[in-house]
C-alpha cells in the first residue's frame, strides 16, 4: 500500500490540531533517556534512514530535529510523513522545530512545491503549509541547552517571549520568528552585523556568551548552515551547528552529523560520511572520507506501505 493523498492529510491534520496546543518553546527532559540532536535534513531520504539506523529506533531513543526537512532533496514527502508519523505515535519522545524552508514563500520555490503538484495536488501543499505554520520554533533540553534552526535575534530578551509566540503563523520578514529561523552566527561580527542571506542578522561569539550568561545556560545548538564534519563549534563551543544532510545537493563534499546528548548533557556526535564524493564544491580539505555504509535499517514499514505505518499510528481514526 503506497503512500496515498488521503493517508498524508489525515496525518498533516492530526499533527497541525496538537502542534497548535504546545507553547512555541517545548521543554525537553533529556537526562531521563540520551536525545539525539539533527539538523537539516532537506529530503534526502535515505541519509534520514541512516540517521534512525544509527541512533536508534523511537521510542528506544529521543529525537529532536531542527527543521528543514523539505526542499532540495529528491524524497521530501517521505521525509516528513516518517517525521510527523513517529512524532504522532511517540509525541513524548520525538520532537520537531521549524526550520525557514518550513514556510511556503520559501519551499514554494526550492522543490517541495514542485514535488507535490508532481505527486499529488496543490491542495496537499497547502495543507502542508498549514501544518508547518503551527510548529513549534525551539526547544529547551533540562533548562541548559537552547534549541532552533537559525540563531538568536536582537528582540531576544526572555525565553517567554519565544514561548508566547502565537501559532499557527507565517513566518514574518522581520522580528523574533524570523531571526530564530534566520540568523547565522558570524566569527567575523561583534554585536551584530548584516546577513548576506539578504533577511535577519549575524551575530558574534560576544552575543552567544552574553545571552548563555543571562539566562544560566550552557550550550546553543542551531542548524542552517552546511559544515564541512556536520558539525562545527563557535563562540568557544558555546554554539554548535548541526547538519545532517551529508552530500547537500549532491555537490557538496560535507558529512552529516548528529549530536548525542546523554544524561550528564554531556554531548558526542556521529558522522555520517558522503555516500558519494561529490568535487563539485569543496572546502579544501584534506582530509579522506571513506564512503558511507550500505543502509540496512530494520524499519516497520518500506517506501510501499508506508501509508500502512503512518495510519497504525492513529489508531482513532477511522
Amino acid at each position: 500500500m503506497k503512500l496515498t493523498l488521503d493517508t498524508i492529510t489525515v496525518v498533516l491534520n492530526t499533527r497541525a490540531r496538537a502542534d497548535a496546543d504546545y507553547f512555541s518553546l517545548v521543554i525537553v527532559g533529556g537526562r531521563k533517556k540520551k536525545m539525539e540532536g539533527e539538523g537539516d535534513i532537506h529530503g534526502q531520504y535515505s541519509d534520514l534512514l541512516r540517521l534512525f539506523e544509527y541512533g536508534g529506533l523511537p521510542p528506544q531513543a529521543n529525537y529532536l530535529f531542527l527543521g528543514d526537512y523539505v526542499d532540495r532533496g529528491k524524497q521530501s514527502l517521505e521525509t516528513i510523513c516518517l517525521l510527523l508519523a513517529y512524532k504522532i505515535k511517540y509525541p513524548e519522545n520525538f520532537f520537531l522545530l521549524r526550520g525557514n524552508h518550513e514556510c511556503a514563500s520559501i519551499n514554494r520555490i526550492y522543490g517541495f512545491y514542485d514535488e507535490c503538484k508532481r505527486r499529488f495536488n496543490v491542495r496537499l501543499w497547502k495543507i502542508f503549509t498549514d501544518c508547518f505554520n503551527c510548529l513549534p520554533v525551539a526547544a529547551l533540553i533540562d533548562e541548559k541547552i537552547l534549541c532552533m534552526h537559525g540563531g538568536l535575534s536582537p528582540d531576544l530578551q526572555s525565553l517567554d517571549q519565544i514561548r508566547n509566540l502565537q501559532r499557527p503563523t507565517d513566518v514574518p520578514d522581520t522580528g523574533l520568528l524570523c531571526d530564530l529561523l534566520w540568523s547565522d552566527p558570524s566569527k567575523d561580527v561583534k554585536g551584530w552585523g548584516m546577513n548576506d542571506r539578504g533577511v535577519s542578522y549575524t551575530f558574534g561569539p560576544d552575543k552567544v556568551t552574553e545571552f548563555l550568561q543571562k539566562h544560566d545556560l550552557d550550550l546553543i545548538c542551531r542548524a542552517h548552515q552546511v559544515v564541512e564534519d556536520g558539525y562545527e563549534f563557535f563562540a568557544d563551543r558555546q554554539l554548535v551547528t548541526i547538519f545532517s544532510a551529508p552530500n547537500y545537493c549532491g555537490e557538496f563534499d560535507n558529512a552529516g552529523a548528529m549530536m548525542s546528548v546523554d544524561e550528564t548533557l554531556m554531548c558526542s556526535f556521529q558522522i555520517l560520511k558522503p555516500s558519494e564524493k561529490k568535487q563539485k564544491v569543496s572546502y579544501g580539505s584534506t582530509t579522506t572520507a571513506k564512503p558511507g555504509t550500505p543502509i540496512k535499517v530494520c524499519l516497520p514499514f518500506s517506501v510501499d506501505n508506508m501509508s500502512y505505518f503512518l495510519m497504525s499510528t492513529m489508531p482513532d481514526v477511522k
